[in-house]
């Protein structure tokens, strides 16, 4: 990930790093120094130096041959990082950054390459520009419509659509918080929906809020939906309540690439020791033996299988390119994820109680 850039003798000088401890120093995109992995993870101090060799000079007095040095102060959780830079023994910049600044910064590109023609690059270029048209948005929109009409009916497909863009939304809207461009909502027929960003995340937060947002504004759905059921007596509003609820809760299962999936693997991968580790496996064998204990099997199984593929993939939490959570992040992304959890499980069983058929379909999915 990178951990600073900064302009060094009218060019920019970068700094990159992971949570295996390797550094690297990049001056104008060019590798000039490196440190290999290490147990402490790259942190407290470092130093990383290079020499530049300036061309000839009638100055007598003129170096030429120019020093410089890098030195940091690194701190993972909470992310912390001082730096100063040398010339030639001179401190000639000084600073800190915080999660903040990582949040906020745009990672470096690489330049572009002009290849030769292609069947691959026009495939390409057609799925730019399909992604970038406003039309395909309504074409995706108007063959989902048509999709759920034929699988239900076409009350229920708009129904359903609304309940859709409303999780998206909750995306879209914590994207544009970190100050990410956005590209909108698609709708993607028996698939749902996808809210599309062109800017990558720099941290485990960016990640847990982009995620959880969704599921969060669709709970705040269903509440409206039981209360305009509690005004009016209208089963309309139960069915969307409780449906809408179902859709939510199923996103937030710790499977890859749904939003659950990314919460827990944020969490998870930002504990770094065995002690972390075996939290992690409690507490997912916690959560699967209260849903069998309640009679939601079906949640309990995919909650065991989610539960174990973070897991296996814990040992690779090293290689990514995200700041990890601090402490506090570990502790309240876990307690917004459970609370959410209940509250859409809460939402279901209410309406489970009715004894009306349709009202209690979710809760024997769940039991199925």
């Amino acid at each position: 990930m990178e951990l600073l850039n900064i302009e060094c003798l009218g060019k920019s000088l970068r700094l990159e790093s992971s949570l295996a401890g390797w550094q690297q120093l990049f001056w104008d995109n060019a590798l000039v120094a490196e440190k290999a992995a290490s147990a402490e993870r790259g942190e407290g101090d470092n130093v990383l130096q290079f020499e530049l060799h300036a061309p000839a000079s009638t100055d007598s007095d003129a170096p030429n041959t120019l020093h410089i040095r890098l030195e940091t102060q690194l701190q993972w959780q909470p992310f912390s990082l001082q730096y100063r830079l040398f010339i030639n023994d001179e401190v000639v910049l000084q600073g800190q950054r915080d999660t903040h600044d990582i949040e906020r910064q745009t990672p470096v590109s690489t330049p572009a390459t002009h290849s030769k023609f292609s069947l691959l690059g026009i495939g390409a270029l057609a799925l730019k520009l399909l992604k970038s048209a406003k039309m395909i948005k309504v074409a995706l929109a108007g063959a989902s419509v048509a999709a759920y009409s034929w699988l239900f009916s076409f009350q229920f497909a708009l129904a359903l659509l609304a309940c859709l863009v409303f999780h998206e939304y909750g995306h879209i809207r914590a994207m544009k918080y970190f100050g990410m461009k956005t590209k909108g909502i698609y709708l993607i027929p028996f698939m749902g929906g996808l809210a599309m960003s062109d800017e990558k995340i720099n941290t485990r937060w960016q990640d847990v809020v982009i995620a959880i947002m969704g599921p969060c504004f669709g709970l705040l759905l269903s509440l409206a939906a039981m209360l305009a059921y509690w005004l009016t007596g209208n089963i309309f509003f139960a069915g969307l309540a409780t449906m809408n609820a179902l859709l939510n809760l199923f996103n937030l299962l710790p499977i890859l690439p749904l939003d659950g999936g990314h919460i827990l693997k944020s969490i998870s991968f930002s504990l770094h020791s065995k002690v972390g580790l075996i939290a992690c496996i409690v507490g997912a064998a916690l959560g699967v033996f209260i849903s069998y204990s309640l009679g939601l099997a079906l949640l309990g199984f995919l909650l065991l299988i989610g539960s174990l593929e973070i897991v296996f993939e814990w040992r690779s939490r090293h290689q990514s390119h995200l700041l990890p959570l601090d402490r506090y992040g570990q502790i309240f992304s876990t307690v917004w994820y459970l609370l959410t959890v209940g509250a859409l499980i809460g939402v279901i069983w209410y309406f489970a109680g009715h004894g009306d058929e349709i009202l209690s379909l979710p809760m024997k999915i769940l039991q199925g």
